[in-house]
């Protein structure tokens, strides 16, 4: 770790999120894998200048703490919203949303998500290239 970046991370990057879910580079460091009741993990999630989830949902909800960086949080329907380091994101169940690094930025968030019997996340539609630049 010898950039300018790393430097100031509080974490590591991680490994790689799958494309099947992400556009653009983004990553994992697993902070709490599951807690002692099974209901839910938290993770520092970082993102490159313009990387984002695919829109979807989380059964039992989910809250993203910002700490790095800049980018945006839209569900289905509303404007998006610029998200920046100390904001704080909670996001209710089963709310069609996503969240990313703005294109000239990168973003990082703790996502502490809850668990239930259907998982994590349900994955939907990558957000379009379109619709990703009308944000900015």
């Amino acid at each position: 770790m010898n950039t300018i970046e790393s430097q100031n991370s509080i974490f590591p990057k991680g490994e790689k999120l799958p494309a099947d879910y992400f556009t653009g580079a983004a990553s994992l460091y697993t902070l709490v894998p599951k807690d002692e009741t099974d209901t839910f993990t938290a993770g520092s999630v970082s993102f490159e200048p313009g990387a984002r989830t695919n829109w979807h949902t989380h059964p039992l909800g989910q809250i993203l703490l910002i700490i790095d960086g800049k980018g945006f949080y839209q569900e289905k329907g509303k404007p998006a919203r610029t998200i920046t380091k100390g904001d704080v994101v909670i996001i209710p169940s089963h709310i069609e949303h996503w969240h990313g690094a703005a294109k000239d930025t990168s973003m990082t968030h703790i996502a502490i998500t809850n668990i239930g019997k259907q998982g994590p996340a349900d994955w939907l539609a990558p957000v379009s290239e379109a619709d990703y630049l009308s944000v900015h």
